[in-house]
């Protein structure tokens, strides 16, 4: 943890208690726990949104509130204590409602429903993914993992393999560098037309093999997709990915402080008439704001969002068949690729004095 992160992000929150007369505020989402923790885990069960660990922070006090089983793991290995968190602990099988008994009197905000509390987790999603220099580092360590894992998994994909087992694969390398996967998503050949969000199955691969990773660390959350084809690649498909990579390219060099999420969206559509697809965009959604969420916002064509300086963001623009999606830190000076693979065939895309570098199919003759 580092404390002049820790102070910032406390500074924002004690903000937020004066601006809507609160005497504290509730974080309940492990979301929430790892963002202001600057990094700190509360999770065990990863479908679950709600971590094993809240956290109560007023003006004076904050706390740490879980059972007798987290509260070593989170003093020893994550030292919370060290940095000021104060423990109130209950034994596991104790059923008292610790948050309601601490916070008997108060004017508590929320972020996901709790009695009597303001429901402020808008508010926080606005502080959380403006990201402090700090994040932005881990984001690229992160960013870094999830390319290499993306690529060594991708490289290991063979014909007659299953949906499954490339499924397996992609964890493996990515869970070994020590990122967790919560999206994984494979499809193979017709699967890849057929589904946006392909859930993998017993389908063997003959051609053409989609992967995409959401990988989390820190609580950060990158997104990376990656196409494979063995033998000649169909003409269309060349088209449909040398397109989709021209709208992605579009979308990134619009993601610039000043601009709103709603014009890089209309940027989008106007870059998918060009491709001459210009209703392909109603099939799935274009990606957005990144950070503690896979998405923290998703743009729509109306999104009034201002884009500022250390935000992420991933797009993920389609063309049936094909997609375009790398995570991205918007810079003062310039957008920065942080799930790039060097080594990976890509486009250089002119927008403006930009060439703007996109991934496409790897061919494997």
């Amino acid at each position: 943890m580092n404390e002049t992160e820790l102070n910032l992000k406390l500074r924002r929150i004690y903000t937020l208690l004066d601006q809507y007369g609160l005497d504290g505020l509730l974080l309940r989402r492990s979301s929430n726990f790892s963002w202001i923790t600057c990094g700190a885990s509360s999770y065990i069960n990863i479908a679950d949104s709600l971590g094993i660990a809240s956290l109560l922070i007023t003006p004076t006090n904050r706390y740490v509130l879980t059972n007798n089983i987290e509260v070593p793991r989170l003093t020893q290995e994550e030292e919370l204590e060290k940095y000021g968190w104060e423990f109130e602990s209950s034994p596991w099988y104790d059923g008292k409602d610790k948050i309601s008994e601490l916070t008997k009197g108060m004017k508590v905000g929320a972020d996901t429903g709790f009695p009597d509390a303001l429901d402020l987790s808008q508010e926080i999603a606005q502080l959380r993914f403006n990201l402090t220099q700090e994040e932005g580092k881990r984001f690229r360590t992160l960013g870094m993992l999830c390319a290499e894992g993306m690529r060594d998994a991708i490289h290991a994909v063979r014909p007659g393999m299953t949906e499954y087992e490339a499924a397996g694969l992609l964890a493996q390398a990515v869970e070994s560098k020590g990122v967790q996967v919560i999206v994984n998503l494979i499809a193979f050949d017709d699967r890849i037309s057929s589904f946006r969000h392909p859930l993998p199955t017993s389908r063997q691969l003959e051609h053409y093999a989609m992967l995409v990773l959401c990988g989390r660390k820190w609580g950060l959350i990158c997104s990376v997709t990656r196409f494979i084809h063995f033998g000649p690649l169909p003409e269309e498909l060349r088209y449909k990915a040398k397109a989709v990579a021209q709208i992605d390219a579009a979308m990134i060099a619009a993601t610039r402080p000043g601009c709103t999420m709603g014009e890089v969206f209309r940027k989008a559509q106007m870059a998918y008439t060009s491709a001459g697809v210009p209703d392909e965009w109603q099939l799935h959604h274009q990606g957005g704001l990144a950070g503690y969420e896979p998405r923290e916002i998703t743009a729509t064509p109306m999104s009034t969002q201002h884009i500022v300086a250390g935000q992420a963001y991933a797009w993920n623009p389609s063309i049936t068949g094909a997609k375009s999606e790398d995570t991205i830190l918007v810079g003062e000076q310039s957008n920065e690729i942080l799930t790039e693979m060097n080594d990976w065939p890509a486009i250089e895309v002119p927008i403006g004095d930009q060439l703007i570098k996109r991934p496409v199919i790897l061919e494997i003759n």
